[in-house]
């Protein structure tokens, strides 16, 4: 661990005459453990998910962990039912998604005093732009270690919560977990008051550089199929070949006020169908009737009599365990008193 300090104050240092940049190779990472207790009439069942912060010289990126998990399983069960169904005209795929997990990413710019939400929402990513917040620490006297890391203590209100931050001034990334930002060194551990909302600090690494993952050959076209084959994609999530260490916003990502993507969730609540309907038409595709039994067909390709293109249809079930999110009468961000 000493070791990995040295090395990541001297990447520091080199940052200090670096410009801002949109996309950099992180240096870091940490791996937290985020509770959350969501339904406050269930005190013993607490949200749990494993969250990482990928570190840069200019730049963070806070997503879940579990989520890459859940997204590789599902991108493998695919490619196998489509190489087992190629040639189909039709074809069925059958999902195991277990729980929801935290889609949002947040990219905070220390450099430029920018933080910017990515929000995935079915077909197309937004990109929520906001100063970054400004929170009013006190940095007390208090140390504590988290493994080799020794830390300070520092307390400061954010979004409607008491919360208790430890930095480490060793490690000197000014960013820190989630919306948590503005300490002299790396945010490890901070929980609030109640206890309700947690980033437990598990682990710091140095990233080593990865080699990009291959095309996948499901994503071929597939024999009987038509020109183009079978588009593979998962619905809200990235691009399966892109370096995980990358800390880069999507070049295809829409751009959207704080307002303008609440005015958009509110449209998704109130009629999720038609939402969708709108979002999948947007981007080219048809969506079929429902076959019932939680199942969505997607029909892409030409349409029938649309001049010899043939008509490709790919039936999607979520299966047992995949449903909405559990009840929240506790949000992460609370309005503040008056």
């Amino acid at each position: 661990m000493k070791n990995t300090l040295l090395t990541l104050a001297f990447a520091s240092l080199a940052a200090l005459s670096a410009k801002a940049q949109d996309a950099e190779m992180a240096q870091a990472v940490v791996n937290y453990k985020f509770t959350h207790l969501r339904d406050t009439t269930q005190k013993d069942k607490p949200y749990t998910e494993a969250m990482v912060l990928f570190l840069g010289q200019t730049s963070s990126v806070y997503r879940s962990y579990d989520k890459k998990l859940q997204d590789a399983l599902m991108r493998k069960q695919m490619e196998q039912q489509l190489a087992e169904q190629r040639g189909n005209s039709q074809i069925n795929i059958k999902g195991s998604s277990t729980r929801p997990l935290t889609r949002s990413e947040i990219f905070q710019f220390a450099a430029k005093n920018k933080m910017v939400r990515k929000e995935p929402v079915i077909m197309t990513t937004y990109l929520i732009e906001e100063d970054m917040p400004k929170i009013n620490w006190k940095i007390t006297a208090d140390t504590a270690s988290f493994g080799s890391l020794h830390c300070q203590k520092a307390t400061g209100r954010f979004k409607g919560r008491d919360y208790t931050a430890w930095f480490c001034p060793d490690v000197p990334f000014h960013a820190g977990p989630w919306k948590l930002n503005g300490l002299p060194g790396l945010i490890v551990e901070a929980y609030d008051s109640k206890k309700e909302v947690e980033f437990k600090f598990e682990s710091l690494e140095e990233v080593k550089p990865s080699e990009k993952p291959a095309t996948t050959e499901a994503a071929a076209p597939a024999p009987g199929m038509g020109q183009g084959g079978v588009r593979m994609f998962t619905i809200g999530g990235d691009d399966p070949n892109a370096d995980p260490n990358l800390i880069a916003l999507p070049k295809e990502g829409v751009r959207a006020s704080p307002k303008e993507f609440a005015n958009l969730e509110e449209a998704r609540k109130k009629d999720p169908q038609g939402f969708a309907k709108s979002q999948m038409a947007a981007a080219g595709m048809q969506v079929a009737p429902s076959g019932g039994g939680g199942t969505t067909n997607f029909v892409s390709g030409s349409s029938a009599g649309g001049g010899g293109g043939s008509v490709r249809s790919v039936s999607f079930s979520a299966g047992p365990g995949a449903g909405g999110a559990s009840e929240i009468n506790n949000p992460l961000e609370l309005p503040e008193k008056k």
